[in-house]
């Protein structure tokens, strides 16, 4: 019974994190390209797909802490983590554009 429970947490937890809505920020941002607004965009990105496993400040929780996966990934494994998936984490949780975004943004973190 507890890993049914735990299955059916765990899988609500991915299905509402693949669901991380986004507007047309991309639109609104295009042409700037300044560290601060991607940084911020990665910010949104992370917020909507990634602390449902991840947690709020990256801390960990279902997934892995990231709060320095720069030290151990570089940007090009990242992004790849982030399209393929790797251990429980699924593929395809976000597009190529924002996985570039968002794994700039992580491998910055160390």
């Amino acid at each position: 019974m507890k890993s049914k429970l735990a299955a059916l947490v765990f899988g609500t937890s991915l299905v509402l994190a693949a669901c991380g809505g986004g507007g047309d920020d991309a639109q609104e941002n295009a042409g700037e390209s300044t560290g601060g607004t991607e940084s911020a965009e990665a910010e949104q990105i992370v917020q909507q797909n990634c602390i449902s496993c991840h947690g709020q400040n990256l801390e960990g929780g279902a997934g892995p802490d990231l709060t320095a996966v720069g030290g151990k990934y570089d940007q090009d494994k990242i992004k790849n983590i982030i399209i393929n998936g790797q251990g429980s984490m699924p593929k395809g949780l976000l597009d190529d554009a924002d996985a570039e975004v968002v794994a700039a943004w992580l491998a910055e973190k160390k």
